[in-house]
């Protein structure tokens, strides 16, 4: 009996990525719990050179005076370039927010203080979305080590004590003597 070809398909996709009915969850308040890997945040890795680390949290959904409200809970580590000395800088991750989930822009005005609003395209938004959102919010537009690390490179004052060893060079130096032979 010949055997039958493997049938392959494509990983399905992680459950953090998948679109969820806003007024559905947050009628039903609902909570997911996520573990997700940096690097698989698609706009994070497009704006920053290098990024590793996981997060994880959960996201609640629920109801605040008739408005959808997703409360997001997260804590990791990003490990993310260093723009000085360009070795990995981890850089922890704790972050809660309340959001205001929107269907359209113009309702933002209508939200109260206390949540900050997020535009839920069509009623529907991921939790992939929201946390990547965060994280585009508390990560550092340009990563560097603090101050107490040494990033390797040596600071102006340590240079302007070293003593120069090395022969100072004057390109120039034989040009007067070229120019006046002619």
């Amino acid at each position: 009996m010949p055997e039958p070809d493997t049938y392959y398909t494509r990983p399905m996709p992680p459950p953090w990525s998948k679109p969820l009915d806003v007024e559905r969850v947050s009628r039903g308040a609902v909570a997911f719990e996520f573990d997700i890997a940096l690097e698989d945040l698609a706009r994070l890795a497009a704006r920053a050179d290098q990024v590793g680390g996981n997060v994880s949290g959960v996201v609640r959904f629920g109801r605040h005076d008739g408005t959808a409200v997703a409360e997001v809970v997260l804590h990791g580590t990003a490990i993310m370039r260093c723009q000085r000395c360009m070795r990995p800088v981890s850089l922890p991750v704790s972050r809660s927010v309340r959001l205001a989930l929107l269907q359209d822009a113009g309702a933002a005005s209508a939200v109260s203080e206390s949540l900050e609003p997020v535009l839920a395209a069509g009623g529907l938004i991921s939790v992939g979305e929201l946390v990547e959102e965060e994280l585009l919010l508390s990560l550092p537009i340009v990563p560097v080590h603090d101050a107490d690390t040494a990033c390797g490179l040596v600071s102006f004052a340590q240079e302007a004590q070293t003593p120069a060893t090395a022969v100072s060079q004057r390109p120039f130096a034989a040009l007067g003597k070229l120019l006046s032979q002619k």
